[in-house]
């Protein structure tokens, strides 16, 4: 498969925040979750992929070449982009929106983009300060769409969103992906979005990259294991990437369960969701009185 996107030592200093050396490739065909929770780094690596924070260092390459001058409105072009924050006036109206950002791209789809408008809902002539943020979503979207881009780039996109609007954001990711050659990269903290959609998964914590995994290979190699507290030793809680215990037993998130079938008899061991493999990267053991 070739690749779409790739990263390499990016970074970017402020005042209390660092990206260090941030690396990281995205292969076409996929969709890759980039998790991590609030503030680990993910906005900031996307704003830096799209020119809009500069990097202090690393470089950046889309569709094999790297970004420059010359040849960034070419390559920008073969993106669709919705952003979390928006970038939208809110006292102008969904046509005269679209008109601004229709003109950045060579390839503008007005039959797709009317085709989405349709599908939404959507009243063109509506003024998007009183859109809702789903209907802020599915506009996005559908400028996202519009133009027929090779990668789609999402920051935190059901950020907000009940369930029925997330549901059918995914159903929309998926439609997306059946056609040939087309790639997503979906930044969220919302992690069970991801469940059914994911092929890969980045995830990212205090600005580092913590790792790069297809999802099912994760799944299948982290559990969730309960069991008694006498089971836990020096030995053994070393097996664990976070634990937590009661009096009357614990639970632990590993990433290593042949290891912990070995070691430790009368365990259960549980499917891990992706929630519980991230919040065992980034959380911290606890005692607590219950579970």
């Amino acid at each position: 498969m070739n690749t779409v996107l790739e990263v390499d030592g990016l970074k970017k200093d402020f005042t209390n925040f660092s990206l260090k050396d941030v690396s990281f490739s995205l292969l076409e065909g996929c969709i890759t979750g980039f998790i991590g929770v609030n503030g680990s780094g993910k906005t900031t690596t996307i704003k830096s992929i799209l020119g809009l924070v500069l990097k202090d260092g690393g470089s950046i390459k889309l569709f094999g070449e790297e970004v420059n001058k010359k040849n960034e409105r070419e390559l920008k072009n073969r993106l669709g982009i919705v952003l979390d924050e928006g970038y939208f006036y809110d006292e102008m109206t969904l046509m005269e929106m679209k008109s601004i950002i229709a003109t950045a791209y060579s390839n503008w789809d007005e039959d797709a983009f009317k085709n989405y408008i349709d599908r939404f809902d959507l009243e063109l002539d509506q003024k998007i300060s009183t859109l809702s943020k789903g209907m802020k979503m599915k506009y996005a979207i559908s400028l996202a769409l519009s133009h027929h881009p090779d990668l789609l780039i999402m920051d935190e996109p059901t950020s907000g969103l009940d369930p029925l609007v997330r549901n059918e954001l995914m159903e929309i990711l998926l439609e997306f992906m059946e056609e040939d050659h087309k790639s997503v990269f979906f930044s969220t903290h919302i992690t069970s979005d991801l469940d059914k959609v994911a092929d890969m998964l980045i995830l990212i914590d205090n600005g580092k990259i913590v790792f790069n995994e297809a999802k099912d290979i994760l799944l299948d190699t982290y559990g969730v294991v309960k069991g008694d507290k006498n089971l836990l030793d020096e030995d053994t809680r070393k097996l664990f990437l976070r634990l937590k215990e009661n009096k009357y037993g614990f639970e632990g998130i590993t990433n290593d369960k042949a290891a912990v079938h070995r070691n430790m008899k009368d365990v259960i061991i549980e499917r891990p969701t992706i929630e519980d493999i991230m919040i065992g990267h980034v959380g911290r053991n606890e005692n607590e009185d219950a579970f």
